[in-house]
């Protein structure tokens, strides 16, 4: 009997049977194969499906056989178990800056590293109800060029914009370019964030990446380790609260002992806590003084306290007293 033109692919047809079909909960019979290949127009027997079976195994595939009542063929180990599917699903069904028709196509192709039994459980595991998306679709290709000019230390361009009542692009510098060199992108907030030496104000600087536009990455060498040769980009993000810009500082807060937790949780388990009497314990931190710092410590309830430098001190009490009598 001739073969058919598709006997050539029958390994890869059976290979995908097997990881789209199978898992240890649904196992596939021998004359399954033979009929899921007969729809490929491949013809198979038994002994050799056995012998290819072998040679996937061989080849890496975790192909197991289980005998008894739900006897079969299925996939054991795979690249990503379906916990850890769930978790990345998770994270891009509630990641803000995705927005929904990439977190769909996503979402999609991660389905596709599991069987189709298990990829109806992801489904039901990722809905979000009322999650806010962002409405730039650019982002994903934006981290994409950012990360190229990142690893290839090269400078960018790129216009800068914001949204007016209408979602209307309303550009900055009226639409003139930015030129700055990448260092790293920051996730916070929801909100992807690059960091950046800027070219004319000799600075760092950070970014809304999903409000950035018309990205060039330039053949131009990266600038800016010269005036921050230490520069840790962790470090960076510790101290911008919410990655508002402000004066950059050394404060002093004195806190509760229960207040511990909440300041590792913000700035790391390396942070060294004095212990101030018993009930008590100050901390001193570089951080960027700026409203949302305020608010920050603010929402803690007088569980943490600004103890110095005196400057800040003075104007939290400010910021305070206007919050009290409702000025701006």
């Amino acid at each position: 009997m001739a073969k058919s033109s598709n006997q050539k692919t029958k390994l890869l047809h059976l290979y995908r049977i097997l990881l789209r079909q199978t898992d240890e909960d649904h196992p596939i019979t021998v004359a399954q194969l033979i009929q899921e290949l007969a729809k490929y127009d491949i013809k198979a027997e038994r002994k050799s499906i056995y012998d290819d079976l072998e040679s996937l195994r061989q080849f890496g595939l975790d192909i197991q056989c289980r005998k008894g009542r739900s006897a079969g063929w299925f996939v054991g180990e795979r690249d990503f178990q379906l916990p850890e599917l769930k978790l990345l699903m998770d994270a891009v069904q509630s990641s803000r800056f995705i927005t929904q028709k990439k977190s769909d196509a996503l979402i999609r192709k991660l389905e596709g590293l599991a069987s189709v039994h298990q990829a109806r459980q992801l489904q039901r595991q990722v809905y979000v109800s009322g999650r806010i998306k962002l409405m730039n679709e650019s982002i994903y290709y934006n981290v994409d060029k950012l990360h190229a000019a990142v690893s290839g230390q090269k400078a960018i361009t790129f216009k800068y914009f914001d949204y007016d009542i209408h979602r209307q692009k309303v550009f900055r510098r009226e639409g003139r370019r930015y030129t700055v060199s990448p260092y790293g992108l920051i996730w916070s907030s929801e909100n992807y964030y690059l960091v950046a030496f800027d070219h004319a104000h000799r600075e760092m600087r950070h970014y809304r990446v999903d409000k950035m536009t018309e990205i060039v990455v330039t053949s131009l060498d990266r600038e800016g380790r010269d005036s921050y040769p230490d520069f840790q980009l962790a470090s960076y993000g510790e101290k911008h609260f919410g990655m508002y810009r402000g004066r950059e500082m050394t404060v002093t807060l004195r806190g509760r002992r229960d207040m511990a937790g909440v300041v590792w949780d913000r700035f790391g388990q390396d942070v060294i806590l004095v212990p101030d009497g018993k009930e008590h314990f100050t901390v001193t931190l570089p951080v960027v003084v700026s409203p949302q710092f305020f608010g920050w410590l603010f929402g803690l309830d007088g569980g943490l306290t600004l103890t110095a430098p005196q400057s800040a001190v003075e104007d939290y009490r400010r910021r305070l007293d206007a919050a009290r009598l409702g000025e701006t």
